[in-house]
C-alpha cells in the first residue's frame, strides 16, 4: 500500500529534511518510526522536496509504501505518538501505486517572515530578526518582475547544476501583520524552486528595501544568469514550506 502524508515540522534542531550520515534530519526521524510500525522492515520516505537546515514546514508532503494493510487514521495516531514533538503528521491517506510525492507536484508555496521591529529573542528561530525599517513599497514593486516564467540561475546555489534553471512564479506578494506592522510575510507560489532560490530572492528584495537596488534591477539580475549580481542569501530561520499542491 502507498500512503501520502502531510506533515509540519520545526526545523530548528534538524540538519534539514534530507537524510544525512550521522546527522539528525526530519526524514531519518520519520523513517525510523515508520520502520518500527512496519515490524522492523525498512520504510523509505519520498518527499515533495528537501528543506535546508533550520528551515520549517507547515505542509510538507511525502509518500511511502507499506507491505501490510494499515488504517490511515490509526497509522497517523501511532506515528504521532512515536515522533518528537517538533514533527507532527497532519494527515495520511492511501494513494495509487503510480503516485509520486515529488514528480506529481503541480505547485508549491513558500513564505518568509521578517521582523523589522525590535529584536525578539523568542522569535529568533522562526522570524528573521532584521530589526530595521525597509522600503516595503519598493520591495512590492520588485515582486512583479519575479512573477512569470524566467531563468532563475541568478537566484540559485552557485554550483547547482541543472538541465534547466527555468521556473514559473505564479504569484508573489508581501503581507503585513495587522497586529504587528513591523512583521512582513513574503509569499511565493510557483511550479518549482531551485535550491536557495527563495532565500536568494528574499535577500535581494531586502537589499532593494535597503535602497541598494531599484525594483527594476530584478530584470537585469535575471538576464545576467549570474549569482553574484543578486543579493545575499537570507537566513534559513524565516523560511517555511507552506503548501504542496497536486491538483
Amino acid at each position: 500500500m502507498r500512503f501520502l502524508i502531510t506533515f509540519s515540522y520545526d526545523g530548528t534542531n534538524y540538519k534539514g529534511y534530507q537524510k544525512q550520515p550521522n546527522e539528525r534530519t526530519v526524514q531519518s526521524e520519520i523513517e525510523s518510526k515508520l520502520t518500527k510500525l512496519n515490524s522492523g522492515k525498512k520504510v523509505i520516505l519520498n518527499a515533495s522536496g528537501r528543506t535546508d537546515a533550520h528551515v520549517h514546514a507547515l505542509g510538507q508532503t511525502a509518500h511511502f509504501d507499506l507491505e501490510k494493510n494499515m488504517d490511515p487514521k490509526k497509522l497517523k495516531h501511532s506515528l504521532n505518538k512515536l515522533l518528537p514533538n517538533d514533527i507532527y503528521i497532519i494527515s495520511i491517506k492511501e494513494v495509487s501505486s503510480e503516485f509520486h510525492a515529488r514528480f506529481c507536484v503541480k505547485a508549491k508555496e513558500y513564505i518568509y517572515k521578517i521582523n523589522m521591529g525590535e529584536y525578539n529573542p523568542f522569535e529568533r528561530n522562526y522570524i528573521y530578526q532584521y530589526n530595521a525599517p525597509l522600503d516595503v513599497c519598493e520591495m512590492e514593486r520588485a515582486l512583479q518582475y519575479l512573477e512569470g516564467t524566467h531563468n532563475f540561475k541568478s537566484f540559485t546555489k552557485v554550483d547547482e547544476e541543472k538541465e534547466t534553471y527555468e521556473r514559473t512564479i505564479i504569484k508573489a506578494s508581501i503581507n503585513t501583520d495587522s497586529k504587528n506592522l513591523n512583521q512582513l510575510t513574503l509569499s511565493f507560489l510557483g511550479t518549482g524552486f531551485l535550491r536557495y532560490m527563495v532565500r536568494n530572492m528574499v535577500g535581494t528584495l531586502i537589499e532593494i528595501g535597503e535602497g541598494k537596488y531599484k525594483a527594476e534591477d530584478i530584470i537585469s539580475i535575471l538576464e545576467s544568469m549570474d549569482r553574484t549580481k543578486a543579493g545575499k542569501t537570507a537566513p534559513p530561520e524565516g523560511l517555511y514550506l507552506k503548501n504542496v499542491f497536486y491538483e
